[in-house]
């Protein structure tokens, strides 16, 4: 047993100088190391040793294991080097050649207006709604007051996937869902991308943004709306901005009203950017209609609210002094560096 043993580190020390990868280096400790291995084989015949020759062969296989795993542990060190010193050469990194430059990217000048429109709301407690923007017919016209036949349900002017599905046309959607399923008082904005039916051009897309705002709660007047759209018009414009009301007609508010603001290129005095009214129109607002309110399961006989809308693009381009629509959707990079 003692030339058994022998035999075994003579034949590892020569094949571990002969391995070519790390796959033979574990082929060769499974065959004398593993349960099935030489090494193994040889010491399930101790049994048949007398106890005199046990202590000495005993102590003999433990060197020669010993050795077997120093000789393998060597042999997978020298080859992780080459195999390192390999890839250390295909990775070779020239330092004098010059550095690649990485731009930073800006933020989009309508998320630049949302985040601020955000910001402004958020600082007067309100609370931030979102909604699908494949909406029922259900949310987007007839919750809102607006029945069969009126235009805004024409096919002409809304996308519709089937004739109950279609794509929303406002942010109105998201308020009717929050106050089915929420009691006042409540305080929110919805801002979101909607979608018309729209030919392109400079002032018009088929798809743009709104940020339209909710409240609701006992005693609300339109006093409550003029100050908040004050207060509004202000943190965005210019503490210098005025704003006045013109009276309008929507079917999910009344009274109604269109929302202007005084120029902030002119301050009122007329230029082209107002086109020399001295007034910007930026929102539609009212009061919320008692119809509007029932269909939710909100008492109006109770509870009061008003409701306004923005569109983000015609305020970014008034903002940035942007003439052409357009311009926000081609991603040009020339473009949006500005910004």
């Amino acid at each position: 047993m003692k030339q058994q043993l022998q035999n075994i580190l003579h034949q590892v020390t020569k094949q571990a100088k002969d391995v070519k990868s790390l796959q033979d280096i574990e082929k060769l400790r499974v065959k004398f190391l593993g349960k099935k291995g030489e090494l193994t084989g040889v010491l399930r015949g101790m049994g048949a040793l007398s106890k005199e020759e046990r202590p000495i062969i005993g102590k003999l296989a433990n060197e020669v294991r010993e050795s077997i795993e120093t000789l393998i542990k060597q042999a997978n060190e020298k080859l992780l080097s080459i195999e390192k010193n390999i890839q250390f050469k295909k990775e070779k990194l020239d330092v004098t050649m010059p550095g690649k430059t990485y731009e930073i990217g800006k933020k989009h000048p309508l998320t630049l207006v949302i985040e601020e429109v955000e910001n402004v709301f958020l600082g007067l407690g309100y609370q931030i709604a979102e909604g699908p923007e494949i909406e029922l017919v259900h949310y987007n016209f007839e919750a809102l007051n607006i029945h069969e036949g009126h235009p805004a349900r024409d096919e002409q002017d809304t996308f519709y996937i089937q004739p109950d599905v279609l794509l929303r046309t406002q942010t109105s959607p998201v308020q009717i869902r929050v106050m089915e399923n929420t009691q006042p008082p409540i305080k929110i904005i919805c801002p979101g991308r909607v979608y018309r039916s729209d030919a392109v051009d400079a002032t018009h897309s088929p798809v743009f943004h709104q940020i339209e705002g909710l409240v609701v709660d006992k005693g609300i007047t339109m006093g409550d709306l003029r100050g908040t759209l004050e207060v509004f018009a202000k943190s965005m414009f210019g503490e210098n901005t005025n704003i006045r009301f013109r009276p309008h007609h929507f079917p999910f508010t009344e009274p109604s009203a269109e929302v202007d603001v005084s120029c902030w290129n002119c301050n009122g005095e007329g230029c082209k950017v107002c086109k020399g009214e001295g007034w910007v129109e930026i929102l539609g607002a009212g009061m919320v209609h008692p119809k509007v309110l029932r269909n939710c399961g909100i008492d109006p006989e109770i509870y009061s609210g008003f409701a306004f809308g923005l569109g983000v693009e015609r305020t970014a381009m008034g903002r940035f002094g942007i003439d052409d629509l357009r311009l926000l959707y081609e991603n040009d990079v020339r473009f949006l560096q500005q910004f």
